[in-house]
């Protein structure tokens, strides 16, 4: 099982946490959401649970709970800007089919 991260993704999160000031890396997770029935989650993680897989790469920490990891195995987490718009992008395998508006997705 893994979790990997562009190096623009990388340099993100590093410049995210930096100008934080705390933190031990980003989780990545999934809820119930949108037409599609999941969603992804991003945000910052101050410790690691219990129920929690650490994955790093490119010097950065990757947090997801064990439940979101059967969701996630084998994604890819980028970067990147596109005209006016920039943001992160989940690559995973795993998808089947994605809502029109790219905000949810099923496995």
């Amino acid at each position: 099982m893994s979790i990997t991260l562009t190096e623009s993704a990388a340099s993100r999160v590093s410049n995210f946490l930096a100008n934080r000031g705390s933190g031990v890396g980003v989780r990545l997770g999934v809820r119930t959401s949108g037409c599609s029935g999941l969603a992804y989650v991003l945000e910052f993680v101050d410790e690691v649970g219990e129920d929690d897989e650490v994955f790093e790469d490119r010097g950065v920490k990757v947090i997801v709970d064990r439940k979101s990891l059967v969701y996630l195995d084998g994604t890819e987490l980028d970067y990147g800007k596109e005209g006016l718009n920039e943001g992160f992008k989940f690559n995973n395998p795993n998808v089947a089919n994605e809502c029109g508006c790219g905000e949810s997705f099923t496995v």
